[in-house]
């Protein structure tokens, strides 16, 4: 049986965009792995070496990922779990998803950054087998279903079949689960090939394929949920959230590396002399001139200008407008005063927020396939609803309420539009728990007033 050297087609063309995509989001040593710096003329191996020790990382594609998780999390999602509260395998799934004590917010918010780096992941919900005759025994054992995180890279096949309803199913998934280097010369490989009726448990050595195990799929169905950052036009294959982001990324590193080595050269000059010339470079150096030198042959220092370091330091600044407007985030990652108008800030806010609201219908979506399989795992009925925010709250606190202020200022005589401003501003400031309350002591204080000022005219 040869499945398991099968690949997808789409695997080949897609891997090194994800080590790409991967080295750009972790920066580092690991981003200037070699090729990312483009060598000079006639530069040898130590110099290139050199120079990319000293270029320095302004890491863009990780503040990205970051500032969208900020956002997506900032609100946690809301759940209810109706009918399965009442499972006993529930609370323990909930604090320690992974078996490996992380919870699983906190392993939903992992798995939705490495979406957005990878453009997708896999989670899978397993459970182990067990002899265990009821549920108490199976939690005694600590038998129950755990969730895993599996990066597109180790993913090497997959299949979808359409069903005759017209949704489609997954068949098939390949998954590499470990490498294992026993000796120079001997690398073991452990997949695990996961079929509706069965799961296969395979290892290579170098390159001969050996069955371990064949157990059956006791759920029937491929555990597995797929987490796109953005939906593509290929099944089984997302759009990474720094796929534009990574290109420019780079080519701010090479310009960093110019910028380095201008500011190098210019600062230390290159003497120009004869072999015969017993000279060196630096502060408060002779120069012994032979007797018999021609004066056309003096030696000289070659200067390079630095007026090229301004252009290249421009050229940075406009790449990095560039990945803000790309990630809709110039109003959110300025640093400078914005020279934006209120309108083209509330259009940008309002990009980003559409952006953000689509990743929690996907983040919202993947759950409910979770605990879908979790119910069917636990053989319980699945109404467990899952809600994530809709709606990202972007506004300019500072301005909104210099606006409110501004309007009280007016002076208008009107007890409704003051009730409404001092509404608004307890909006800005207040949070969910004090706010019914804030709005019913401002409706209840406007109503006092209004009341004491008739009695006044009453009794005149």
């Amino acid at each position: 049986m040869r499945d398991i050297e099968y690949t997808h087609p789409d695997y080949d063309a897609y891997k090194a965009r994800w080590e790409f995509y991967l080295r750009s989001y972790m920066g580092g040593d690991d981003y200037k792995g070699g090729s990312y710096l483009t060598s000079y003329v006639s530069e040898g191996k130590e110099e290139y070496a050199r120079r990319i020790d000293l270029t320095p990382m302004d890491n863009h594609c990780k503040n990205i990922v970051h500032i969208y998780s900020s956002f997506l999390w900032r609100v946690p999602p809301t759940r209810a779990f109706n009918s399965l509260s009442n499972n006993a395998a529930l609370e323990p799934f909930i604090k320690d998803a992974d078996l490996d004590g992380r919870s699983f917010d906190a392993f939903m918010r992992q798995a939705q950054v490495w979406s957005s780096v990878y453009g997708h992941v896999w989670l899978m919900i397993d459970k182990p087998q067990s002899n265990a005759s009821t549920r108490a025994e199976e939690l005694e054992q600590e038998i129950r279903p755990y969730m895993t995180l599996i990066t597109p890279e180790n993913v090497f096949d997959w299949k979808y079949e359409r069903t005759p309803s017209g949704r489609f199913k997954l068949t098939y998934l390949k998954v590499r689960e470990s490498i294992d280097r026993v000796t120079d010369t001997e690398t073991q490989i452990y997949w695990r090939v996961w079929r509706e009726d069965r799961i296969e448990s395979w290892r290579t050595v170098n390159d001969t394929d050996e069955l371990l195990e064949t157990i059956d799929n006791a759920l029937g169905k491929i555990p597995a949920v797929f987490l796109p950052a953005n939906r593509s036009v290929l099944r089984g294959i997302g759009i990474s959230d720094i796929s534009d982001v990574s290109h420019m990324q780079r080519a701010i590193y090479q310009e960093l590396s110019e910028v380095e080595q201008l500011i190098r050269i210019s600062n230390h000059p290159t003497l120009v002399k004869t072999y015969e010339t017993d000279a060196s470079a630096g502060a408060g150096a002779v120069i012994n001139l032979p007797d018999d030198m021609d004066g056309a042959l003096k030696p000289y220092q070659m200067q390079p200008s630095g007026a090229n370091l301004d252009a290249v330091r421009a050229s940075i600044v406009d790449k990095v407008e560039a990945i803000n407007r790309m990630s809709h985030m110039g109003a959110v990652r300025g640093t400078e005063a914005m020279t934006q108008s209120g309108v083209a800030m509330q259009t940008e806010f309002q990009m980003l927020n559409a952006k953000l609201s689509e990743k929690a219908d996907l983040l919202e979506l993947a759950e409910e396939q979770i605990f879908d399989l979790f119910c069917q795992w636990q053989q319980v009925t699945n109404d467990v609803e899952i809600f994530y925010p809709d709606a990202f709250d972007l506004r300019d606190y500072d301005k909104e309420l210099l606006f409110l202020q501004q309007m009280r200022a007016t002076g208008v005589q009107s007890e409704t539009l003051s009730q409404e401003i001092d509404k608004k501003i307890a909006d800005l400031l207040l949070d969910d728990e004090h706010l019914v309350k804030a709005h019913t002591e401002i409706e209840s204080g406007a109503q006092r007033i209004g009341n004491f000022a008739d009695e006044i005219t009453n009794g005149g």
